[in-house]
């Protein structure tokens, strides 16, 4: 099944719980929070606190993607806080199969992120550990930047390797995907889909979603 996973980094912070009222209204069940420390990439977020206070306004599942430069420090912190899946970059463990057990032993489900340039061959020995893999559709950093479109060969090529594999993780994409070009991104072999501006920066967040519910259920018929 598709996951539409609104992100958080594009809501209006002024009203943050409305806005995650509106999206689960829409029929989500998970929403992705953007964790940057201003060193691994140009931008800093928000910690631990941010992440607990959103624990407390909804039962979602909670998908903390850490653009950081020492996750296996600060992992547990935000499990602690709430977080039900925690993606670390290959680019910032350099013990990585170590990283995702320990994710996986503090009681989160751990995932494992690419940047653009990254070669899949990367995380080759560490499929069978991941319980997800995120592939990044941008450099990370910013949101409301424009899809790679070669990152959905890259999309192609890990989702014969899964089934090659005889493994089950879901894939997941963020960056630059609209409701103009989801359909591609989930017939390239899409299970999560990050979303930010794109939904929260549209007149109606919901409708925005349920357009790309329809979407996502009329391109899953069509796997190229």
């Amino acid at each position: 099944m598709i996951e539409i996973a609104p992100s958080i980094l594009s809501a209006d912070f002024a009203r943050l719980a409305k806005e995650i009222a509106r999206v689960e209204a829409a029929g989500v069940s998970m929403l992705h929070l953007d964790v940057m420390d201003g060193h691994f990439v140009p931008n800093l977020t928000f910690g631990p606190p941010l992440v607990s206070s959103i624990r407390k306004v909804t039962d979602l599942t909670l998908d903390v993607h850490l653009m950081i430069e020492d996750p296996d420090t600060y992992a547990p912190v935000f499990i602690d806080a709430g977080a039900d899946y925690v993606s670390v970059h290959q680019e910032t463990c350099p013990h990585l199969h170590r990283s995702l057990r320990m994710i996986q032993e503090r009681g989160a489900k751990a995932g494992v992120v690419l940047n653009p340039a990254t070669p899949l061959s990367a995380l080759e020995e560490v499929l069978e550990v991941a319980d997800y893999v995120l592939l990044m559709s941008v450099n990370p950093g910013f949101g409301g930047q424009e899809l790679i479109p070669e990152v959905l060969g890259k999309v192609r090529r890990l989702a014969h390797m899964r089934q090659q594999l005889g493994l089950t993780f879901p894939i997941e994409i963020d960056g630059g995907v609209t409701t103009e070009n989801l359909a591609g991104v989930i017939r390239a072999g899409c299970d999560w889909i990050v979303s930010g501006s794109a939904i929260f920066h549209t007149p109606d967040p919901a409708a925005t979603i349920r357009d790309m519910q329809r979407i996502a259920a009329e391109a899953t018929a069509i796997q190229v």
